[in-house]
């Protein structure tokens, strides 16, 4: 059964341990531009794709209450609108999933990994 407990104190010398950022630090850098950029870098991704996620959820769950001729109007076979519309629900979440992933990796990981090296002393 995995914690969330802190590490035990480490042992040794206070130099042999990393030291924490004070929180004068934490603030000075959360006032810095460089996290203002990567802010807004994050925000200009998730903020769009999360409300046309949801209006595009909204959209299917109207339809379904209000339009039940048209999302039961049969595509081919037994499959209809609906089930076509529902199924496109789930490609779409792993389609933004995938999506933020590769914009995390090229855009947001390199501007955080500098962020945190320079916060822990490694730069």
């Amino acid at each position: 059964m995995a914690t969330d407990a802190p590490p035990p104190p480490q042992k040794g010398s206070p130099d042999d341990r990393l030291a924490l950022p004070s929180t004068e630090e934490f603030i000075e850098v959360q006032q810095s531009e460089e996290f203002g950029e990567l802010r807004h870098a994050h925000r200009s991704f998730a903020f769009p794709l999360t409300i046309a996620f949801i209006a595009w959820y909204l959209v299917y769950v109207l339809l379904s209450n209000y339009a039940g001729d048209f999302m039961g109007t049969k595509v081919f076979g037994n499959i209809n609108v609906a089930l076509i519309l529902g199924l496109a629900q789930f490609l779409t979440t792993f389609l933004i999933a995938w999506w933020y992933s590769r914009y995390s990796a090229a855009k947001l990981d390199p501007k955080a990994e500098a962020i945190k090296s320079r916060m822990e002393g490694g730069a």
